[in-house]
């Protein structure tokens, strides 16, 4: 564990997750995640953007501050941007997808959130490890 994180490299990461999101799920896929999701786009938020948002980015905030803990403290850039390949791909996405099975969520949807959590964790490593 990493007994002292480069505070502005975690938030720079968590910044970068939060801005990935707003690409991701604004004009690349909003429109096919939320036909997917179930949502109307058009529908007025049952929830406050605001609180919506700050919980998105407190999250954004633990998950890259867990990331740089786990980063094993030898791990130069391309073993840190692998790094983030294994925890998006073969964490996030494989507990996303045994989820999305037993709840019946289609393939596509999987591919959306999955891949935004992929690209998430391969962003933290190349920030967290170019920034040592």
């Amino acid at each position: 564990m990493m007994a002292n994180p480069n505070w502005l490299a975690v938030l720079a990461a968590a910044a970068s997750a939060f801005a990935l999101g707003g690409i991701w799920y604004g004009p690349l896929f909003k429109n096919v995640w939320c036909r997917e999701a179930g949502i109307d786009p058009a529908a007025p938020s049952k929830r406050h953007p605001g609180a919506v948002f700050a919980l998105a980015g407190v999250c954004s905030f633990v998950a890259a501050l867990a990331f740089a803990a786990a980063l094993p403290a030898e791990a130069d850039l391309p073993r840190a941007v692998g790094f983030g390949a294994l925890i998006g791909g073969g964490w996030v996405a494989m507990s996303f997808a045994i989820n999305y099975a037993f709840a019946g969520r289609s393939l596509t949807l999987w591919l959306i959130d999955a891949g935004y959590h992929l690209l998430q964790f391969v962003l933290y490593g190349l920030i967290l490890g170019a920034w040592r």
